[in-house]
């Protein structure tokens, strides 16, 4: 079941999203960022800031009253920004990546918006593939990416994002 995610689920979402993204757990799924980042993705004071945010909406998919999937909607002008699609890692191939983004182009739609952006780093190219195979184009936009005291980048390389879009 998906539905909005409210100040009630950080503890369950920021465990996920971390497990997801970074260190150990992550490697038990395809879409750790674990050899190019370190710390963590995410943490309570930020999504707490997230849902506090009327333009945000953060949805939740939850099966057996566990969060096993998330993903962040942020309203843009005419535009949905989609970030931090998140599936448990022992659950990613499962199809359930594939109805958060379905529920994403819902919502957009609700909101009368034309398009979904996104932005995912240049070198994680299955990713990129997956999201190109269901419908997503790249712009040919690029942007550094931010270093900060919780996106620690152990890349030897520098990395940079490139931006995703659907008209829908």
């Amino acid at each position: 079941m998906i539905t909005k995610a409210t100040l009630a689920d950080i503890p369950a979402l920021n465990q996920l999203i971390n497990s997801a993204y970074r260190g150990e757990s992550s490697k038990k799924g395809w879409t750790t960022e674990a050899n190019l980042l370190e710390g963590k993705r995410t943490n309570e004071e930020e999504l707490a800031e997230i849902i506090n945010n009327p333009k945000n909406t953060i949805l939740k998919y939850t099966e057996n009253d566990n969060i096993i999937g998330s993903v962040l909607l942020v309203e843009k002008e005419n535009q949905l920004y989609l970030g931090m699609l998140t599936v448990s890692p022992e659950l990613q191939n499962s199809g359930i990546g594939k109805k958060m983004l379905a529920e994403a182009e819902n919502h957009a739609r609700a909101l009368g918006l034309s398009s979904i952006i996104m932005t995912v780093i240049s070198v994680r190219e299955e990713l990129i593939a997956w999201y190109k195979r269901h419908g997503y184009v790249d712009t040919g936009e690029r942007e550094a990416f931010p270093e900060s005291g919780i996106h620690v980048t152990i890349s030897p390389n520098p990395l940079e994002f490139i931006f995703l879009e659907k008209k829908i």
